[in-house]
């Protein structure tokens, strides 16, 4: 199995509400700033997406893919990819783990590797910007409350 890189952060809200946020892949360019659509192509019997198409530009790397995702539980979502321009595998998972008093550990684990030549370090680099700009990004938005765009009266709020 290819390298993957990992990473953990503890959000301020239960695990539904969490897993909430990452299921609901129409709003993802709205708070994860590298996807600019997202767009749910299948779903599962119970409603919940089985594959996704997303453009992504995240400055050097643009494209356009899609990803196939398998829920497991209510705590854990694991992806793997479909089709792609630039990428040749984006393996990866979220794992939710109740720390009590509305408290959720979020793991998230990456296995990027592209179409072009790049070293093995390099890649676990991109790996680690990308997950720790992912689940910064879910954190703030699952402890926000926010349920729709930033508005410029939400920032005001904030001050």
């Amino acid at each position: 199995m290819a390298e993957h890189t990992s990473s953990s952060i503890t959000i301020e809200a239960a695990p539904a509400e969490v897993m909430g946020v990452i299921a609901d892949f129409d709003r993802y360019p709205e708070w994860t700033g590298e996807v600019k659509e997202a767009e749910v192509l299948a779903k599962d019997d119970h409603g919940r997406a089985e594959q996704v198409r997303l453009l992504l530009d995240a400055g050097a790397i643009k494209d356009d893919h899609t990803l196939a995702y398998t829920w497991t539980g209510a705590n854990e979502v694991s992806w793997s990819l479909v089709k792609s321009q630039m990428l040749r595998a984006l393996d990866g998972s979220y794992r939710l783990a109740a720390l009590g008093g509305g408290r959720t550990e979020v793991t998230y684990q990456l296995t990027v590797d592209v179409k072009i030549p790049m070293l093995g370090m390099i890649k676990r680099k991109a790996e680690k910007v990308i997950i720790d700009r992912a689940l910064a990004g879910l954190k703030k938005r699952v402890e926000s409350g926010h349920d729709g765009p930033e508005t410029p009266a939400d920032e005001a709020k904030k001050l």
